[in-house]
Order: structure tokens, then sequence, then C-alpha cells
């Protein structure tokens, strides 16, 4: 670790997440569209994901998940200096949703701007906000994985339907003179690939007509085998170089917090790093791929779960639309 970031540390002082109370069951997909839970669940993992209420938007998961953070962090939203909230499922095109996050928190001196980088968005608002720390430009940042994924699903297509959920997690980043926290980290992109998980419709190249909603391109599409490869690879190097570049195998990680898209992905990670079992947290099963709040849903869960303790070390990696990757090494 350089100098600079030993004399501005930046530590992660309070994390939160949220999830809708709506539950949509495999048993529930099943009258909605031509699957079954066995089919499901062999193929992905996942058992039910939480669904917005219509009155929910991605900003006000934000806000829920970013009280919690706040409140462990016991820091009051005025002394917020920046908010970044990662998304791809905004508000609206702009203004950008953590603008209005800041206003409903009463974050009145911070600055604010979204981040899209799919489901690497926390990765990468991580490094950003840990990058502003580190060169002394902020003490306090606020940082939000928030999707509400319901809106952008083509209900009609039963390969992608069934992996998507909704929610919002949330980590504040304060200066804390000697802390380590943010290890390593190594985000990465492949545009060549940016057609195999994209929403074609609703920018300015294809923008909303009556023929673009018939023709259904203002939804997600995915081609699920070339997703699934290019996963696997990119995020196992990504993991293997913020280890080696931390001075850590396997062995000195408390937990593996891996995006939390397919069941078959994290395996098959976890098997390439040689992680054990219990050592990679999994709760894809209860929400599905929640995009940029996949993993800050699952790091709240470990710290609130009692299982963490100061100096642990938790690797987190992800992957997703863009192509984009990141992973990162944290010590509590």
């Amino acid at each position: 670790m350089s100098e600079a970031n030993q004399l501005q540390g930046c530590a992660i002082t309070g994390v939160g997440s949220y999830v809708p109370e709506r539950i949509l069951t495999n048993a529930d997909l099943e009258k909605i569209v031509d699957t079954t839970d066995e089919w499901i669940t062999s193929r992905t993992g996942i058992k039910e994901r939480r669904i917005a209420a219509e009155g929910e938007h991605t900003s006000t998961m934000a806000v829920h998940a970013s009280h919690r953070a706040l409140e462990q962090a016991k820091l009051d939203p005025a002394d917020l200096d920046l908010i970044i909230v990662a998304t791809i499922t905004p508000d609206m095109p702009f203004p950008a949703t953590a603008c209005i996050v800041q206003q409903q928190l009463g974050a009145t001196k911070a600055a604010a701007f979204d981040l899209e980088a799919a489901c690497s968005g926390f990765i990468y608002a991580l490094e950003i906000g840990h990058s502003f720390i580190a060169s002394g430009v902020y003490d306090n940042i606020l940082i939000i994985g928030a999707e509400k994924l319901s809106t952008i699903i083509d209900w009609e297509d039963r390969n992608t339907c069934v992996l998507f959920g909704d929610g919002a997690g949330a980590a504040v980043l304060q200066r804390r003179e000697g802390a380590r926290g943010v290890l390593a980290t190594r985000l990465g992109s492949d545009g060549t690939k940016a057609d195999i998980l994209a929403m074609p419709g609703g920018g300015c190249r294809q923008p909303a007509t009556v023929d673009t909603v018939n023709e259904r391109i203002h939804f997600l599409k995915m081609e699920g085998k070339e997703v699934y490869k290019s996963a696997v690879t990119a995020m196992t190097a990504a993991a293997r170089e913020v280890l080696e570049r931390s001075g850590l195998t396997m062995e000195d990680i408390k937990f593996l917090i891996p995006h939390q898209a397919n069941q078959r992905i994290i395996n098959a990670i976890g098997d390439r790093l040689g992680a054990r079992e219990d050592q990679v947290f999994i709760n894809l099963h209860k929400y599905g791929n929640t995009s940029a709040a996949s993993v800050a849903v699952a790091l709240d869960e470990v710290v609130r779960s009692g299982k963490i303790q100061r100096g642990d070390k938790i690797l987190i990696i992800a992957f997703g639309a863009g192509l984009t990757w990141g992973a990162t090494v944290l010590e509590w």
C-alpha cells in the first residue's frame, strides 16, 4: 500500500441493505412463463427473488439502505461529502438518482452522481470513493448499489425473467488514520462484447417509438452461454490479481463474496480459486441477481451475521454488462 493511502486511510464504517417485501417464487413464475422450479433451481440456484412495489423506486430502496449504513456508521447525512449511486435502472435518465437520494437524506453539502457499470457497479463505486478519500479530497462518502430490475425484465422471456430481482445495498466510507480498508482493487472492461448483455432500446441510438416498444427492445437481452464463459474467466483472473497485489492467498480470506448471478458461475470461480465451501458467501437463492446491489447486499449480510472481526480479509468480485468486472480485497 502506498504512503498516501497509509496517511489517508479509508475504512468502511457502516453498511446497510434493503430488499422489497414482495417475494416472487419459482412456483409463482411457473404461472407466468413456461418453466418449472426444478429447471430454475438446477440451472441457476435461485429459489425466489424480491420485486419492488409500484411506488417503490431505485431511489426509494437506496435511501432505505443508506439510512441503515449511516446509522451503523453513526454519521449524520449532513456530514456526507459525496454520494455515488451505481445503477442501470435510475429513476429517470436525468437528473441522477444520486441527487434524488441526496435530497431525501438531507445530505445538503454532498456532491452526487450516478455510475453505470452494471453488476460491477458497487466495486467501481467503492474504488472511486476510496480514491477520493486516499487523495484527501473527501472525508465521508456514501456509496450505493441499487436496482429495480423488474422494470426492464421481459416477463415473456423465460430465459431471463427467472434470474433477476430488486434491492439496494450501501456502505459509508470514512477517512481513518492508519486504517487499511481497501488493500487492492482491479477493474476491467471489454467493450467488444457489449452486445451479449444489454438493453438495446431507450438511449439515443434507439429512442422509444411505437415500433421499438412493439419489438420489445426496451428489455434486458442476454446471451447466457457467452456471459457465463466471460464471467468465470474475468472474475477469476481479477481475483487472483488482487490477492497477489495484496500479498494474500485464499487461505487468508475469511469470506469470498462473489456477484450473485448464477450458482454454476459461483461454483466454477470457487473451484478455480481453491476456495473452501465455508468461505463462499451465497444469498443468490433468496434474491436472484440484483445487479449493482448484489455484492452490496451480500456484504451487509456478512457483516451483520457477526462472523466478521476486525482485521478479517474479504474478497469481493463482480461481473456485468459492458462487459465490466472488478475485484477488491478489504481488511475489516
